[in-house]
Parts: C-alpha cells; sequence; structure tokens
C-alpha cells in the first residue's frame, strides 16, 4: 500500500500518523465502531480533526488494502496475547529501581 505523507511506517508492519504514536489500525478500529471524525478527535486530543478526516479519507479510497492492513495488524495482536507474557508492574518497578540504583552508583 502506497502512504501518503500524513502517515508513515516507522516499523514494519506499524503504520502511524506521520508526528504521532496513533496508528491507523486505531483510527480506522474507531471509526468502523460508528466513530464519527469529531469523536476521534475528541478522543485523542492529539490529533486535529483534519488530521482525523484524512485518514477516513484515505480508508475510504484505500478500503480493501486499509480492511487487509488492519485484519493481519488485529491478528498480531491476538496472537500476542495469546502467549500470555503478562508484564507484572511489581517486576518492572524492581527493574527500574535496580537500574537507577546502578546508574547511581556510577
Amino acid at each position: 500500500m502506497t502512504l501518503p505523507d500524513f502517515l508513515s511506517e516507522p516499523d514494519p508492519g506499524e503504520i502511524r500518523l506521520t508526528g504521532h504514536r496513533i496508528g491507523l489500525y486505531t483510527v480506522v478500529r474507531e471509526y468502523q465502531s460508528g466513530a464519527t471524525v469529531e469523536q476521534i478527535a475528541a478522543d485523542y486530543p492529539t490529533l486535529s480533526i483534519y488530521e482525523v478526516e484524512r485518514v477516513v479519507a484515505f480508508y475510504l479510497a484505500n478500503r480493501a488494502e486499509v480492511d487487509a492492513y488492519v485484519r493481519e495488524y488485529r491478528a498480531e495482536l491476538d496472537r500476542q496475547a495469546a502467549t500470555g507474557r503478562r508484564v507484572d508492574a511489581a517486576v518492572l518497578r524492581a527493574r527500574l529501581a535496580a537500574r537507577n540504583g546502578a546508574a547511581a552508583d556510577e
């Protein structure tokens, strides 16, 4: 799929709005769920209505390709969830504390 300038692929398989961490998958998922452009922009305040309109217009003009991307992305999310790899917050805090302690010792 050829991406316009307002979409980029910083990592393989991850299409995002250029300059944002919000992905094409997220905006399209919200739109497919019935959210309006205004609702999406309100839910993601770093996006302007204009940016959301452009993404929705891109989706509607490239529906087959974007739908395929959304299916593949969802399948990957499901695959990752099925691995059961969950990180405990306490474990993360302990790692961070150990890292901060090591940095303080230097």
